[in-house]
């Protein structure tokens, strides 16, 4: 077996694995009593709040769709809105078994179907990468700016210290942890790819120069500012997907805006750190609901419903839109309407 194959193989099985132990993990003080305090909280929900989720999180892949044909049009490309819109739900829908394949199959169908080199989409993929990893670290800095207390209770959850550890330690530890933990990552790596710390300066040069370029690539858009628009439209409705949320348990309806940005960051956690973010979305979401006093099985119950409403939209148009796609694309051929 290639080796590619089998550190590719490995990768999947630990992300996968790192998701069943965050499930493990939000589902192990379910006890009776528990459990059926989550069924009385899920039979009180008001699920029909969910309706004008489902319509925010389809919209907001229509919209993801319509900023990646932005980034193709400086190439000379100008792809439909609605295979675009196929080609990411796709991609989605692969992602669910086997991360990263689906941003290959997404670029691969849109180049089949549009005639574009699959090299330029895969471009465009990367520097829509780079773009949503810049969003989301604003996303953490408005979260802590708007809560200034949160980082502190974050601490205290994740690394509780004793009454007789002050909170500048704790906090020192945690950051020493974080960084402990990414340099035995990067020593690790460098072991299993046989590199040198020259190799390493490379690498991180190679990624700061590619955060520069998507920068740079933004600020030389003839449609800058739509792309700018729709950025901003992308992430408001992640935010406002998780603020109506908010609606369905009656215990969490009071929530607002402050609370929303904290959802949006753990559940983006969540989605990068298992497939599917299954597992990890629903852990993250729920243990940061508890820093704001919600209670065990109504902070269980909203993680696991959120990330059950993205997964259903996400097999759902997924599957329709590999059925639609072939089909859409005759009629082009065709002449139709």
């Amino acid at each position: 077996m290639p080796k590619k194959l089998i550190t590719k193989s490995l990768q999947y099985l630990f992300f996968l694995g790192l998701g069943l132990m965050f499930a493990w993990l939000s589902l192990r003080n379910l006890d009776d009593e528990k459990w059926l305090q989550l069924k009385i909280s899920l039979q009180g929900a008001r699920l029909w709040v969910g309706i004008p989720v489902f319509f925010m999180l389809i919209a907001s892949h229509w919209v993801r769709a319509l900023r990646w044909k932005l980034l193709l049009e400086p190439m000379g490309y100008r792809p439909s809105g609605l295979n675009a819109f196929f080609a990411v739900m796709v991609g989605y829908l692969v992602n669910l078994g086997v991360p990263r394949l689906g941003e290959i199959v997404k670029c691969t169908l849109l180049a089949r179907y549009e005639k574009i080199p699959a090299e330029k989409l895969i471009g465009s993929i990367i520097l829509e990468r780079l773009i949503d990893a810049l969003c989301l670290l604003v996303v953490f800095a408005l979260t802590l700016a708007i809560q200034p207390k949160f980082y502190h209770a974050l601490i205290d959850t994740f690394f509780p210290s004793s009454p007789t550890v002050p909170k500048n330690e704790a906090s020192l530890f945690f950051f020493f942890s974080i960084s402990g933990a990414i340099i035995l990552g990067l020593l690790g790596w460098m072991k299993w790819k046989k590199k040198t710390a020259k190799d390493l300066l490379v690498m991180l040069r190679k990624i700061l120069l590619r955060v520069l370029e998507g920068v740079s690539a933004i600020r030389h858009l003839k449609k800058r500012r739509k792309f700018l628009t729709l950025t901003l439209l992308l992430w408001a409705l992640y935010l406002y997907s998780g603020y109506l949320g908010f609606l369905t348990f009656r215990e969490i309806a009071h929530f607002g805006i402050k609370e929303a940005f904290t959802v949006l960051s753990a559940g983006s956690v969540g989605m990068i750190a298992a497939p599917g973010g299954v597992g990890a979305y629903a852990y993250l979401v729920q243990k940061t609901m508890q820093l704001y006093g919600l209670n065990y099985t109504v902070a269980l119950a909203f993680g696991w419903l959120l990330w059950l409403a993205q997964t259903i939209i996400i097999l759902l148009a997924g599957i329709l839109s590999f059925i639609l796609l072939p089909w859409f694309n005759a009629k082009r051929e065709q002449g139709m309407p």
